[in-house]
């Protein structure tokens, strides 16, 4: 171990002994090699690497941050170190046998693009389709078609795998392949769903591999083997589709068993296979050369211009002379009843001869300009060559005979579907990236060389596969015409055992790479945790092999194999193939037209245009090769993606989805800033105010559900709360706060934003809220807070009169205002029965008190509630009018609700508005005496009104009576205030606002000077303060008791609030007022508007 203490010498040599005998001089301590040791791949890790990353005492200047940032040498130190090792999905079949005592020392990886990329995607590109169904796919379809779909799908493997490309070398891919670059560019919802599509079709890949197998061994290698055997021909497809479940059931579990007990032997056995392809395809090209000069000796036997199967005879002749004597021949008993020569005949074998023709003419032959054409046909269609022929009079017999005909209906859209699966594979190379020694560049040029090679040879094989053969050979799917041989067995040089040997093997192995693949494919997806239900899924054996994942593939390809038919197969895992390209080529896309900073990939030969024309190339594909099929896996995508978004983990990669959701919050804010809403879309945006206790947790969670049943999720909600002290000391209690409102905001399923605020004092910390929550046009137009219901136990003064300012700056701020009283009474989940909504309408307000109720009454819990609307009427208004204008007001609103229309006595009406824009000046200490006294009246007013219902006419003097002892109870007040105000030289009468019109107010001074005018409205003129707190008290007590004799009963009541008083001086009287209006209600929400129209009747 070496120390270095590196000093400048710039300093005199007293000044060098201080410093160096500093307690506090750093030494940088290394290791024997000069490098730090990094124990963790984490460039922020501090935990162990603290005493390293200050290096050097010239970085004084930086000393405080080396803690939290790392020195540039420490930072490259640890870039350079970092190996790109497989997660997740790595084989351990090379366990160390000491059982982990000694860990072995894990090697770079190494794979060039050749091996690690281009013959893998070769290998799984070449596969069952060209061997099985390719001559079949040309002679149905035609040269033409042919070529179209071949271009089609090759097209956009070509497109995808430029997008893919373009992910895969934007940073470090690692193993996982697809799955990780669709999930880390689109998000955990569509990563997941694209995932299980993936693995799907990988699964639905290898049962069709393996039906591909039996369907080789039964028909061209070993056919005496099959088990159901048909008596006649009509059972033919059933009992063949019989054999193919069970020795499919039989390979699968064979397959699986290797898979289990070690997936080594499975990748050393890879190069077998893809040498049985290579070999394979080079048998064709040269068989096709062999053409040329001397074509191989495959005839088939037509009669007329039908073919017929070449198995059941050895010599294409009606009849044959054998010395010198006509005898009939096996052809001959196929369609006659006997072996006579005067035996009944079928009637087409008597009207035709039979010919015979080579079932390989040769390139130079000419026969391309016949199979140039399509010849699609309903199943159980006869194969024809287009040749004269006499027609028979009953065609339905033919059925029986021994002719090659279509076991299935064709047409364009469906041999897409099934030619589709032989242009996958092309995310074997980026599958194996945590193998490669240099993904980024190896990934684009492997795979791009890979499907230009297949592209290549496909379209040669559909150009040369018309060229050469006879094209009713080429409809005969299964070879019957030639003695039941491959047909592309038949152009093979030297025999065609090549083919079908190498076929057969080329199917095992892509089988079991399949059955190897998927379940690590869906072990990585269980472990990302966004699929809970997966997560069983991602255990498996001590060695990390995916066994459950295993055996759930297994089950899935079981069902696959059970469909049985190769044909049926294909189109299915077409979908899912298709689906998964189209989100690589979405999610290139994406990342490209948001240019979102971290978007650099070094693959440079992109363009969204691509990325986007290969998407729509995917879509169309699926909805040409099978539009249900494609709805089926459209459907299940969505609710997968449905799934993870609402139970699934929640995970933040960075995606495009995010940054798209960016760009469109940024676009619609910018429109909305642009003008205000309209009236018909103005609907409450909440800022929502909590208090939180000493612990930091929210105080009212029921103001938070109410929250939620106003607003059913729609507009805006902001939960706000302030904490007082410093940011910089309650940092921490600042984000616990917030994740303690989160919390119950989860609970209490309120969607919105949380914004705690720390401020110097609760008031500024209010006021801050208020003006700045929001962004741009996204912001609250309506404040909702719970009545401080301690305020006169409380012993800061602040606790009332920060509510009141908050009433004065959401006025101001022209935001209407909502104070839930008793909020926590209000109803949390359970369902309300029968009960009303009542709505007290004394001030117009922009309509809030109207739209309130509406709102509510859209959530569950308030469905049952009926509105009902009461207003108040002066002695000399209408009431019957006021009531059918407002039943008429009602009902061009489009709202159901009850009208009922509250008279109250003339002197008292002005002093009803007056309470809701009343100027207090300064206090008066009678008023708690006389709202005790208001408070005990109104109680003992609503005992006896319990014990009096129904009787009228004798309660009737008692409620004078006590009306009587509060008026006297005022009057004796006021006595006092009068004659202590008249010994002041100062006092002035004070100016009554009222909140009616101009006129109205005009009117009454009017009156006032008047010598009959009533005293009620002279008194009020020539009120003092003290006077007019008094009234206003009485005022507030005699419309409570309005209020609580109609809706004591109700589920909500809904009331004006009044506002507070201009000057602060009688603050403490506007609480008093408040608390006496809300006497004896249960719920009570106080509604102020902003000082807009919020509701119209206007479409």
């Amino acid at each position: 171990m070496t120390i270095n203490a590196h000093v400048s010498y710039m300093f005199e040599a007293p000044m060098r002994e201080k410093l160096l005998t500093k307690p506090h001089l750093t030494l940088s301590v290394t290791a024997g090699d000069g490098n730090p040791k990094e124990s963790s791949p984490f460039i922020n890790n501090t935990d162990n690497d603290k005493g390293t990353l200050y290096d050097g005492k010239n970085m004084a200047l930086f000393e405080e941050e080396m803690d939290s940032n790392p020195m540039v040498s420490s930072l490259l130190s640890k870039l350079a170190n970092y190996t790109n090792l497989t997660q997740g999905v790595r084989e351990h079949e090379e366990a160390d046998e000491e059982e982990g005592a000694k860990k072995k020392t894990v090697k770079s990886p190494q794979m060039g693009t050749f091996i690690g990329v281009y013959l893998p995607c070769l290998q799984n590109i070449l596969g069952v389709i060209l061997f099985l169904r390719m001559t079949w796919i040309v002679g149905t379809a035609g040269i033409l078609e042919a070529f179209i779909i071949v271009a089609m799908c090759c097209s956009c493997t070509m497109l995808t795998a430029i997008s893919m490309s373009a992910i895969a070398t934007n940073g470090v891919v690692p193993a996982g392949g697809s799955y990780y670059m669709i999930s880390r560019s689109l998000g955990p919802e569509f990563g997941g769903a694209v995932g299980l599509c993936f693995y799907l079709g990988t699964t639905f890949a290898g049962a069709m591999y393996i039906l591909g197998t039996i369907e080789i061994l039964l028909t061209y290698i070993v056919p005496s083997a099959a088990i159901f055997k048909a008596e006649d021909k009509a059972d033919e497809a059933e009992a063949m589709l019989n054999n193919m479940r069970v020795y499919g059931t039989c390979c699968l579990t064979l397959m699986a068993l290797v898979v289990f007990v070690g997936v080594k032997y499975v990748n050393k056995l890879a190069l077998v296979f893809l040498a049985c392809v290579v070999l394979s395809i080079l048998a064709i090209y040269a068989g096709v050369i062999k053409t040329i000069f001397e074509p191989p000796d495959f005839p088939v036997c037509l009669l007329g211009n039908r073919t017929l199967k070449n198995h059941g005879f050895d010599k294409c002749l009606k009849t044959d002379i054998i010395d010198n004597v006509t005898v009939t021949t096996k052809l001959w008993s196929l369609f006659c009843q006997s072996s006579d020569l005067n035996s009944t005949c079928d009637e087409y074998f008597n009207l035709n001869n039979v010919t015979e023709v080579q079932g390989i003419p040769g390139l130079t032959s000419g026969v391309i300009s016949e199979n140039m054409w399509s010849s699609y046909g309903p199943s159980d269609m006869l194969v024809e060559k287009n040749m004269a022929s006499v027609a028979a009079s009953d065609p339905t017999l033919d059925l029986n005979l021994p002719y090659v005909v279509n076991d299935i209906a064709t047409f364009f859209t469906l041999l897409v579907g099934i030619y589709f699966p032989s242009v996958t594979g092309i995310m074997a190379g980026s599958n194996r990236s945590g193998d490669l020694r240099d993904a980024q560049r190896s990934i684009p040029i492997g795979t791009i060389l890979a499907i230009a090679t297949t592209t290549i040879i496909y379209l040669s094989c559909v150009v040369l596969f018309g060229a050469c053969i006879e094209g009713v050979v080429l409809r005969d799917k299964f070879g019957d015409s030639v003695k039941r041989n491959l047909v592309i067995g038949t152009l093979s040089w030297p025999s065609p055992w090549v083919i079908v040997i190498g076929s057969f093997f080329s199917c095992c192995g892509a089988g079991l790479q399949s059955l190897t693949g998927a379940p690590r494919l869906l072990q990585a997806i269980a472990r990302d945790g966004i699929v809970p239900f997966l997560e069983v899924f991602g255990h498996g054996k001590a060695n990390g092999e995916p066994t459950w994942a295993l055996l759930l593939t297994a089950m899935i390809c079981e069902t696959g194999i059970l469909i049985a038919s190769l044909d049926a197969v294909a189109p299915i895992l077409s979908m899912f193939f298709l689906m998964c390209y189209l989100f690589v080529n979405l999610a290139c896309a994406l990342q490209t037209l948001l240019r979102t900073p971290n978007w650099r990939p070094r693959f440079k030969y992109y363009h969204w245009a691509l990325s986007f024309l290969g998407m729509s190339l995917c879509l169309a594909l699926m909805f040409i090769s099978s539009w249900y099929y494609a709805l089926v896996a459209m459907l299940i995508a969505s609710c997968i993606y449905k799934y993870i978004e609402y139970r699934g983990a929640e995970k933040e990669w960075g995606d495009g989805i995010r940054g798209l959701s960016l760009n469109a919050a940024r676009y619609a804010l910018i429109r909305l800033e642009e003008a205000p809403p309209h009236t018909k879309n103005w609907r409450p945006q909440l800022l929502v105010l909590l208090n939180l206790d000493s612990e930091l947790r929210v105080k009212h969670p029921r103001l938070l559900n109410f929250t939620t049943q106003l607003k059913a999720g729609k507009g805006l909600t902001i939960v706000g709360s302030v904490l007082k002290g410093t940011y910089l000391a309650k940092e921490t209690e600042a984000k616990k706060a917030e994740q303690n409102i989160k919390t119950a905001m989860s609970a209490e399923k309120t969607k919105g934003f949380c914004h705690v605020v720390v401020s110097s004092n609760l008031r500024d910390g209010i006021s801050h809220l208020i003006q700045s929550a929001g962004l741009g046009g996204m912001k609250h137009n309506t404040v909702l807070m719970a009545w401080p219901g301690t305020w006169k136990q409380s012993n800061d003064p602040l606790s009332w009169k920060n509510f009141i300012e908050t009433v004065r700056e959401t006025t101001a701020a022209h935001q209407a205002l909502l104070v839930a009283k008793n909020v926590d009474n209000f109803p949390q989940q359970e369902r309300l029965g029968e009960g009303t909504i009542d709505v007290w309408w004394i001030v117009h307000d922009g309509g809030m008190l109207m739209l309130l109720p509406f709102l509510l009454r859209q959530h569950k819990v308030w469905r049952k509630c009926k509105m009902r609307i009461f207003t108040v009427a002066q002695m000399d208004d209408n009431s019957i009018q006021m009531k059918k204008d407002l039943q008429m007001f009602l009902y061009h609103l489009r709202l159901d609700a009850e009208v009922e229309v509250v008279e109250m006595s003339y002197d008292m009406w002005p002093l009803i508005s007056y309470i809701f824009v009343a100027v207090g000046n300064g206090t008066n200490p009678q008023i708690q005496s006389i709202t005790d006294e208001s408070r005990s009246s109104i109680r003992r007013k609503n005992q006896t009104g319990a014990q009096c219902s129904g009787v009228s006419n004798q309660c009737a003097p008692l409620e004078d009576e006590k009306d009587n002892e509060v008026a006297q109870l005022i009057h004796d007040k006021n006595t006092a205030s009068h004659a202590a105000l008249n010994d002041k030289p100062d006092a002035t009468p004070e100016r009554v606002h009222m909140t009616w019109t101009k006129e109205k107010l005009f009117t009454e001074r009017n009156r006032n000077r008047e010598p009959n005018a009533s005293m009620g409205v002279r008194d009020l003129f020539n009120m003092k303060p003290n006077q007019s707190n008094v009234r206003r008290m009485h005022t507030a007590v005699k419309l409570n008791e309005v209020v609580v004799n109609k809706s004591q009963g109700a589920q909500l009541v809904l009331l004006n609030m009044p506002g507070p008083p201009k000057s602060q001086g009688g603050d403490e009287n506007y609480m008093e007022f408040l608390e006496v209006l809300l006497e004896g209600l249960n719920r009570v929400l106080l509604v102020r508007g902003g000082g807009r129209e919020v509701i119209t009747i206007y479409s």
